[in-house]
């Protein structure tokens, strides 16, 4: 697959086989997204890889519980928005992927969330060109629980920037029209 089919083939996916994705295959991802450009080359990110389909349906019960609070101690209007599928109890943030892989960091690190963005782009289409699917799981990162922190091997100093799913496809939904805007030509 050339570099633009690459770039089109690229999806959110929220529906995976049951197959499992061997840890050889996530490990190989992972070291192409550590070629991403970071700020003075700090390559801040650290990786979290979680196999365990229960413990993915804890931290994401974990989640769901600590955004429900925030969105209703603030009164969010995101609540309206999101609300019913975090109280649904059989809803998964992760949706029941058969890989998680949290890209992580130090807090205090400067440029810790752009870098570790970058890295998450590549790492979604280093998936992509080995036929896999991801999606960036903005509802499943509020994972505070100190006991379950320490499990996943997440340090206090530590968090996380970006949980992404992975899996092989059950379906990959359309390319949808994307226009750039331009605000100014000088």
């Amino acid at each position: 697959m050339d570099f633009s089919e690459l770039l089109a083939k690229r999806r959110s996916i929220r529906d995976y086989q049951e197959k499992e994705v061997s840890l050889d295959l996530v490990k190989a991802i992972i070291r192409e997204s550590c070629l991403a450009p970071s700020a003075t080359n700090g390559q801040p990110w650290r990786f979290i890889i979680i196999h365990d389909r229960k413990l993915m349906k804890r931290l994401s019960d974990e989640s769901k519980r600590n955004l429900l609070a925030l969105m209703e101690q603030s009164s969010s209007p995101l609540t309206s928005v999101y609300g019913a599928f975090l109280r649904n109890e059989d809803y998964n943030v992760y949706y029941n992927a058969p890989c998680l892989v949290f890209i992580v960091g130090r807090k205090n690190h400067r440029s810790l969330r752009v870098d570790c963005a970058l890295a998450a782009g590549y790492f979604m289409f280093a998936a992509t060109a080995r036929g896999l699917g991801t999606c960036w799981i903005g509802l499943g990162l509020s994972i505070q629980d100190p006991e379950l922190r320490q499990e996943i091997g997440l340090p206090d100093d530590y968090t996380i920037v970006a949980p992404i799913i992975l899996g092989y496809p059950n379906s990959v939904p359309a390319q949808p029209s994307r226009e750039p805007r331009i605000l100014k030509i000088l």
